[in-house]
């Protein structure tokens, strides 16, 4: 079993409904977020993708498709909460507006993020661990033997 990382990179903001810190006003990160999904290489010399688990272009369209390109440079509004009508008022004045059902925490994105990812592999292939940087020193992880 191989394991293979790709790293993103995106600009998201985010407004943590009923947070008691400084981070209670919405604000963006620079988000990092690596990628690492297992397999065994393919062992056959006719398939163009022979020694690889996957091809890195793969994983990177998948991210992109259902990450990157939705996030990057978009607000995350908990839908559930009051802060509904902020982001409708942002989204009426031309704002990208991603209206999600949880709070907009790197947790709670990460389990998204799994999610998404994991409905879009093929074949043998298995998300193994994704990490999110929301800041250069602050991230969360997601592991997949502890979320079966």
């Amino acid at each position: 079993m191989i394991r293979i990382t790709k790293i993103f990179t995106f600009e998201t903001a985010h407004v943590l409904y009923n947070y008691d810190g400084k981070c209670k006003n919405m604000h963006g990160h620079s988000y990092k977020l690596f990628v690492t999904v297992k397999g065994n290489p393919i062992n056959n010399l006719d398939d163009h993708k022979n020694g690889m688990v996957v091809d890195f272009g793969e994983i990177k369209d998948i991210v992109k498709k259902e990450v990157v390109d939705v996030w990057d440079h978009a607000v995350l509004v908990n839908g559930n909460s009051p802060h509904k009508i902020l982001g409708e008022n942002l989204q009426s004045a031309g704002h990208k507006v991603i209206f999600c059902d949880y709070q907009p925490t790197c947790e709670n994105m990460l389990y998204d993020i799994a999610a998404k990812i994991k409905s879009n592999l093929s074949g043998n292939i298995e998300l193994a661990y994704l990490k999110l940087h929301e800041t250069e020193n602050s991230y969360g992880e997601w592991l997949a033997e502890e979320n079966p």
